[in-house]
């Protein structure tokens, strides 16, 4: 058996793919939109790749089961577990099996036995392998999707917090809770090979290795310690991180069926004569580091570093206007499946950034301040200071001033604002912070300055502040 690890830091996405090299065919297990690297693998071990399986209907990325189905007629093995709204849409063309709880499959001589278990979603399945064809009759791991990662499981509020789907985060609380109990039963000694690890927003406290053992996360996991079903549902439901607003595009696309990209997918660098139309048109991004697009940068667009593009575009861009890249050449393929990869289709090309910088187009800037700067105009509240952060990284300690927009909504709550106040945004360290400026500048606000270092800087100078609860600061978001 050839078990391969792929593991994608853009979105903290783990997929795998598992090949039974007595009978050279494969099958890859919760598989991302970017399929080439599963293909260019199968071919160079000599494999056919002939399957797909899929945990659940994913909310955090673009799928890639569909494409594998139409690129190479790999069968599909989904879900058909949950509720009637859950349910795949797209397979009739496709060879594919809806697997129920039981129900197991082979790929050449090696097994997966599935078990529905629900939580983070309702037709989640896990699948337990064995590795027939190695002479074992004893399972070797359990791929878990979302379910089990390793130091924390996943979170079960994404269907009211992303989806709008209420009332279904208690009642998905409680189904977590028993797939647990569940889990708990499997023998310790069995790998578990998770969807996510650390910086996924499908759980809270990831963790960064990305395997672990039944046994291990029975005795270490925090949400495996719990005998008690309503200390569980507290604790499970509380400090969940941000759920991005494009999880819910995400599950819509994943149930309807993904757009098909095709090998010979790509996207053209345009004329920078084009640019004034593609401003009025669409969203531009510039990719630029925050440094060089505070000195110099076309007005009306928006800096999202190529480190922070998938972290944020989902959150900042609008889906459904074109999208334009101010990139390095070399840059716009990369971008552009990064963009694919959350959903993001109408990629309508990119401008050369040296032409941009170099013919005059970038005459907008703007500054940035230390904290012993800005701290005397914040203290005689001369400015208005926007803390861009998370809700627990507010909750945590903030500047008594500040009012709390969290970047990922800073859009919608634009009509809180004024355009002709001073504003200050500041982050932990500077760097959402400088896509926040980024964003008031293209909405119009001109009088802007980003805090350098952030919150960190502010605290490591000694200068006051205060915990959440303490303050009567206003707190929009």
């Amino acid at each position: 058996m050839l078990l391969k690890y792929f593991y994608d830091p853009a979105l903290a996405h783990a997929s795998y793919l598992v090949g039974c090299q007595r009978a050279k065919v494969a099958v890859v297990v919760d598989p991302g939109r970017d399929v080439e690297q599963y293909l260019e693998l199968a071919d160079r071990e000599g494999l056919k790749l002939i399957a797909v399986a899929e945990t659940h209907i994913h909310a955090d990325y673009v799928s890639g089961a569909r494409e594998l189905a139409d690129r190479v007629g790999a069968e599909l093995f989904v879900s058909d577990e949950g509720p009637s709204e859950w349910k795949y849409e797209y397979l009739t063309p496709y060879d594919h099996r809806l697997l129920r709880d039981g129900d197991s499959f082979m790929i050449g001589n090696i097994r997966f036995d599935v078990l529905h278990t629900p939580g983070h979603t309702p037709e989640s399945l896990s699948f337990v392998l064995t590795d027939q064809g190695g002479g074992a009759d004893q399972p070797m791991g359990i791929f878990t999707g979302d379910f089990v990662f390793v130091g924390s499981i996943g979170r079960p509020d994404l269907l009211e917090q992303a989806a709008g789907i209420a009332d279904t985060a208690e009642p998905g609380a409680r189904d977590l809770y028993g797939s647990i109990e569940r889990f708990k039963q499997l023998p310790d000694y069995l790998q578990v090979w998770p969807a996510h690890g650390a910086g996924s927003a499908c759980g809270k406290g990831l963790g960064a290795i990305p395997s672990s053992t039944v046994g291990y996360e029975k005795r270490f996991n925090p949400a495996l310690q719990f005998d008690d079903e309503e200390q569980f549902v507290q604790y499970i439901l509380a400090d969940q991180p941000e759920a991005p607003k494009y999880f819910a595009v995400m599950k819509r696309v994943n149930k309807a069926g993904p757009r098909i990209l095709g090998s010979g997918h790509h996207h053209e660098m345009l004329d920078a004569s084009k640019l004034p139309e593609a401003i009025e048109s669409g969203t531009v991004i510039d990719l630029a580091a925050s440094s060089t697009f505070a000195e110099g940068h076309v007005a009306q667009t928006i800096n999202l570093p190529m480190g922070m593009l998938a972290a944020w575009a989902g959150w900042l861009v609008d889906y459904d206007r074109p999208v334009y890249l101010i990139c390095r050449p070399d840059q716009l393929e990369e971008a552009a499946r990064i963009l694919h990869k959350i959903g993001i289709e109408k990629i309508a090309g990119g401008f050369d950034d040296s032409v941009i910088r170099g013919s005059g187009w970038a005459t907008e800037a703007y500054a940035s301040g230390k904290p012993a700067e800005l701290a005397e105009a914040i203290s005689a509240e001369r400015v208005r200071v926007l803390d861009v952060r998370s809700d627990s990284e507010w909750e945590q300690g903030h500047l008594e001033q500040a009012e709390h927009f969290f970047l990922g909504r800073l859009p919608d709550h634009l009509d809180q604002l004024s355009r002709d106040e001073d504003l200050v945004v500041h982050c932990q360290s500077g760097a959402r912070s400088a896509i926040g400026v980024s964003v008031l500048q293209a909405a119009g606000f001109k009088h802007v300055w980003n805090m350098s270092g952030g919150y960190n800087a502010w605290k490591s100078e000694g200068l006051p502040t205060v915990k959440a609860g303490t303050d009567s600061a206003a707190s929009p978001v």
